[in-house]
């Protein structure tokens, strides 16, 4: 059966520092390029029905970079709206709100998990639309890719804070008995 590849980008200053990055325009740091370049090499003789991705740079290079041809760009895709935490880490966000979780508090002037639920929804029913044609990948960042995973399995936004995703790995959503499943999670080269 056909799958449904998420493809988180490469390393960006902000990523390697823990900063949250959602609306900021951040490009990718040499390894990032590289990080790239080998998910083409991995993804080398794949064909995929669709490509979708998110409209930010990081995303976009990193699809280039490995050689994939975007078929949609979806504001949906984007990043986590952080809000007022655009920029900082989580350490610097609990010095001042002890106990915070981006997972079940969402953030203030930004997003809330449900919001950001309901946009990877749309997007995983769009891409099930694309499966009859083959394998679909979404090309996006890792906390809005973890909740993505967290749905496809029937979690709520929340179950993607127990999902780990690094820089420039490939995860798999699949069909197990006809149930959805994660074929393949957080895989790095």
């Amino acid at each position: 059966m056909e799958r449904i590849v998420l493809i988180r980008h490469g390393q960006t200053p902000w990523s390697a520092a823990g900063r949250h990055t959602s609306y900021t325009d951040v490009e990718l740091t040499p390894a990032g390029q590289d990080q790239a370049r080998a998910l083409g090499a991995r993804l080398a003789g794949h064909r995929f029905a669709a490509v979708l991705c998110s409209p930010r740079a990081r995303a976009r290079r990193t699809a280039e970079l490995a050689g994939l041809a975007v078929t949609e760009v979806t504001d949906d895709l984007a990043e986590w709206h952080y809000g007022e935490y655009e920029g900082i880490t989580t350490a610097q966000i609990h010095q001042t709100r002890p106990g915070w979780s981006l997972w079940t508090d969402g953030c203030p002037g930004g997003e809330s998990p449900e919001q950001v639920g309901a946009r990877l929804d749309r997007v995983l029913a769009r891409a099930r639309t694309l499966l009859a044609g083959g394998d679909v990948a979404l090309v996006a960042h890792g906390h809005a890719l973890r909740v993505a995973g967290a749905r496809w399995i029937g979690l709520p936004p929340s179950g993607g804070g127990r999902l780990r995703l690094d820089t420039a790995t490939l995860s798999a959503l699949g069909f197990e008995h006809g149930a959805e499943v994660l074929d393949t999670w957080n895989a790095a080269g």
